[in-house]
This record gives C-alpha cells, structure tokens and sequence, in this order.
C-alpha cells in the first residue's frame, strides 16, 4: 500500500478507542484492548493499527510519559495521527510530545487540570492544527483570563476603516460581543485553528483577537547593539 493509498483509507478508519478505561499509565495502552465500534479497526500484516484517530479521553492519565514508543506499537503510522482526544484526564499542562505530530488537526484538551494558558504556545508549531478544545482547566481561575474584556466601542475605536466594515458586515456594530481573553489569547497564538472549544472561528473573532493581541501583549524590544566608531 502506498503512502498515499494509506492516508486515503486512514482518513476513514474508526479510531483507535481507549476511552472510559481507568488508565493511569500510557503503557497500560499495550496490554488493554481497545473498544470496538460498529466498524472493526483494520490492521497492517504486522499487526499494527491502521487508523489516524487516537481516542484516550475519560481516563486518570496524568502525564504522557512514553507516548511516543507506545503509539508507535500500536499505530503503522503514528507520524500521520490527526485526531488525539485526551479530554476528562487529569493532565496539568501540555505535553511537547504532542507537537512532535506535525499531522495532527484535531486536538482535545477540555475537561483536564492544565494551569497555564501559556501553555497554548507549544501548539503554534503544529501546521495543521485547525481544532482545539481547552474549556474545563484551571486556566479559568487565571489570573488575567479575563483581562480586558473588550467592548463594541473598544473594538470599533482600535480599527482601521477596512476591518470595520467587516465586522459591521457579519454582526452589525451593536453585537459585537464581548469574549473571553483566553479565547483572544488562544486565536492570537494559534492563528490557524477554525475551531476552538467545538465553536468555529470567523474573519470577526480573528479581528476581535487581533485587537486584543494590540491592547494586551506588548512587543518584544530589540535591541540593537551599535558599532562603536
């Protein structure tokens, strides 16, 4: 089969389903046996998984300690994984091994015990990450989460000409809501998810954010050294 034939079929396997299964450990993923769905999973001559979804959601992981050899007993192709769903686990921060999956479009996060919105920054170097879902952490109770919650006239008053008539073109200058910081930050950081927190992302929220990216995170200085005469 060749690569290509690969993604192909991949795109419409059912996924690798380790949800509701109490685990603790990612090694646990070697000796449990995946749920079955209405669709049996399809396997490579060596035994592998042949699928880009990995569905580990409602379980007790608190880390993702050898994440990487383990998917890569499971999966023929874990270097093509684009669904990862690690929601309701117990995991406190964003693991780098997950941007070692430059395939991977679909990420869940809500539900877990992540601390630090800045923890969002690993992503950015993923290309084609277009979903992302991180309601239901700490980052919530942030400090700052909610800083500078933007207003209509906020919004109207930091724009050019031509962004106005874009906003007022899809909502209308009275409905230009207010959102929360964490979803500015994220859009700033991220700029090229279409969905976040399972609600799309329109030309108005990547506005808005831009907005808020001016008022809120100043930029770095550089600093230039000058020759001395």
């Amino acid at each position: 089969m060749s690569k290509q034939d690969y993604m192909n079929t991949s795109v419409q396997e059912p996924p690798l389903d380790y949800s509701f299964k109490s685990i603790s450990v990612i090694q646990d993923l070697i000796s449990e046996e995946p749920r079955t769905g209405l669709r049996p999973l399809k396997h490579s001559k060596s035994g592998k998984s042949l699928t880009q979804s990995l569905w580990l959601n409602n379980n007790v992981l608190s880390d993702l300690r050898d994440f990487n050899p383990v998917v890569s007993q499971l999966l023929e192709h874990p270097e093509n994984l684009a669904w990862i769903d690690l929601s309701f686990n117990d995991l406190t921060s964003i693991d780098p091994v997950l941007t070692t999956f430059f395939n991977l479009s679909v990420l869940y996060l809500h539900g877990n015990s992540i601390q630090r919105l800045g923890e969002v920054n690993k992503l950015a170097v993923l290309p084609r990450l277009r979903s992302l879902t991180l309601h239901g952490n700490p980052i919530e109770e942030e400090r700052g989460y909610r800083m500078n919650p933007l207003s209509p006239q906020t919004i109207l008053q930091s724009l050019h000409s031509e962004e106005i008539a874009a906003i007022q073109g899809s909502r209308g200058e009275g409905d230009c809501a207010c959102e929360s910081s964490h979803r500015q930050y994220v859009l700033c950081s991220l700029p090229r998810i279409t969905t976040f927190d399972f609600s799309g992302v329109t030309k108005t929220d990547r506005t808005t954010a831009e907005v808020w990216k001016r008022m809120n995170i100043k930029p770095r200085k550089t600093h230039i050294k000058e020759n001395a005469l």
